[in-house]
């Protein structure tokens, strides 16, 4: 994974993380994660990995599982072994075949904007 400010986060296979993960960096995921994933960067969740939450990233790449919301503000990668319960929101979406996706899509230059805005406030509610 590629990021200019260095920070790469992994949670590995066997790894169980409850609450809610927020970096400016890459996150790679093997493991499980029960609450919500936000990177300004890359998301990457490998075979083994399962999201109990949602994904907000500015790029993802799943091949594991998510139950949740999707919001990528550029590029989603589904892999063949994915498989998403929720709905998804991107500006970019590559699906490939095999890939399992039961939920709403969005596409577009102003949902994306709107994604890290909306983000941002409800962060700033709490």
């Amino acid at each position: 994974m590629d990021n200019s400010n260095g920070i790469n986060n992994i949670i590995g296979e066997g790894s169980e993380l409850k609450g809610n993960l927020k970096t400016s960096g890459n996150i790679r995921l093997e493991g499980k994660v029960i609450g919500d994933i936000n990177s300004s960067s890359k998301v990457a969740c490998g075979e083994t990995s399962t999201v109990d939450g949602n994904v907000i990233a500015e790029n993802a790449e799943i091949a594991g599982k998510v139950t949740g919301k999707v919001k990528v503000v550029d590029l989603l990668v589904l892999k063949s072994s994915a498989v998403i319960q929720g709905d998804i929101s991107t500006k970019n979406l590559i699906i490939e075949s095999g890939a399992s996706f039961n939920g709403a899509c969005n596409m577009g230059e102003k949902e994306d904007d709107e994604i890290l805005e909306n983000e941002s406030s409800v962060e700033n509610n709490e």
